[in-house]
């Protein structure tokens, strides 16, 4: 559930966090939102199936071939680059 919450922060400050937060593709609210996620993370223990929301808004857009190996194609590459 959202909840809406009201900051008093200094003009600039807020213009370039828009900027910021636009060049990452968040919203202002994601990035704070995510903040404070990031410093309150030791305090709420986050469940295995919970995923953060950088890779919730990721999570769906590569669509694959579904006898795709990854597996396999993990090996090639990594041979190629370590060559073994």
């Amino acid at each position: 559930m959202n909840t809406k919450l009201t900051l008093t922060i200094e003009k600039e400050v807020i213009q370039v966090a828009k900027e910021y937060a636009k060049g990452k593709g968040q919203s202002l609210s994601e990035l704070v939102e995510n903040y404070f996620r990031l410093i309150t993370n030791e305090r709420r223990p986050l469940k295995s199936t919970e995923l953060s929301p950088r890779i919730k808004r990721l999570r769906g857009i590569i669509k694959a071939d579904k006898d795709l190996n990854y597996k396999q194609i993990l090996t090639e590459e990594l041979l190629k680059k370590y060559g073994k």
